[in-house]
């Protein structure tokens, strides 16, 4: 089984529709890997007030550190978190998969 760690756009986005994309994604990778696949949960839920996004961003690249593939979800290239994130896959040799193609 693949672990998966998803990249996404998340401020201003309900949490609802964070969990729907997220959802279509894990389906999507399964179908391309033709396998069951384990998610890198980097969405994190009920959080202190005193979690800054550094600190969020921080815990998401420990997760990206574990992962076979990276998924980056559209409009991934407007998120600075995203970006960041897409970088250090691209640097450390993880495997990329961006919605889209681009």
């Amino acid at each position: 089984m693949k672990k998966l760690f998803i990249s996404q756009p998340m401020n201003g986005r309900a949490d609802t529709e964070i969990r729907e994309t997220r959802e279509k994604i894990i389906q999507e990778v399964k179908a391309l890997f033709q396998e069951d696949v384990e998610v890198l949960d980097s969405y994190f839920e009920g959080l202190s007030p005193d979690a800054t996004p550094l600190w969020c961003l921080g815990e998401s690249l420990k997760l990206l550190g574990e992962a076979d593939a990276a998924y980056f979800a559209k409009g991934w290239e407007k998120a600075r978190g995203c970006r960041v994130e897409h970088q250090c896959a691209r640097l450390y040799g993880t495997p990329l998969i961006i919605e889209g193609g681009n």
